[in-house]
């Protein structure tokens, strides 16, 4: 597989796994941030346990996953998975059969491959489920590619890592999940003014309750 433009180290290579058949397959990982349409918290309330039935199928691939919240810390606004599949028709097949998507919870869906930089899930974080504000930072770019370093002290982060196209090869931008004081201060882990487009949400643990 080529090497992502301006990409040094380990990151762009896939990993493998093998089946109890001894199939060796290649996985991939992917973030999938599905966005709320306005007032479909009722729908999302009634179809939480299908929901979350659905997502027990992934649970050994599951990097992170969780609600995003308005700004009263309660109300959700999306949700965010970044789940280990084995390439991008099985990522855009988990997306779109969501049962929330299907039931029309969502208003919009962001999939993209993504690259686990800090080779650990979300149950791994040092801080925690619970504890001090989490913020999802999305920022979207194009061009050179800006930010593949983990900047500052891991332990702050709950997820990390690229943007990247279907194939592995070009970086689109840079999503994580980090324990902050304030959006301002998780925004100020990406290098300013290199992104198009950043947007930063509340963010929670999620997983059944």
């Amino acid at each position: 597989m080529s090497a992502i433009k301006g990409w040094q180290g380990w990151g762009n290579a896939p990993s493998t796994s093998v089946s109890s058949t001894g199939v060796e397959t290649v996985r991939m990982e992917f973030l999938c941030y599905h966005r709320d349409r306005p007032d479909s918290v009722a729908l999302r309330d009634e179809w939480r346990e299908e929901h979350w039935a659905y997502m027990d199928r992934f649970a050994t691939g599951m990097i992170a996953r969780g609600p995003t919240l308005a700004d009263d810390g309660e109300t959700p606004t999306g949700t965010l998975h970044i789940v280990d599949l084995p390439g991008s028709a099985a990522a855009r097949a988990f997306a779109f059969d969501e049962p929330n998507y299907q039931a029309g919870v969502y208003r919009d869906v962001l999939l993209r491959r993504w690259r686990n930089t800090l080779r650990r899930r979300m149950w791994d974080f040092p801080g925690g489920p619970v504890g001090g504000n989490r913020y999802l930072v999305l920022a979207l770019g194009a061009g050179q590619p800006a930010d593949l370093a983990v900047p500052g002290d891991p332990d702050r982060l709950i997820a990390y890592g690229p943007l990247l196209s279907d194939d592995g090869t070009t970086w689109l931008g840079t999503a994580l999940l980090a324990r902050a004081p304030d959006p301002d201060t998780a925004r100020a882990l990406l290098t300013a003014r290199r992104y198009a487009d950043v947007e930063v949400h509340t963010w929670q643990f999620g997983g059944r309750r």
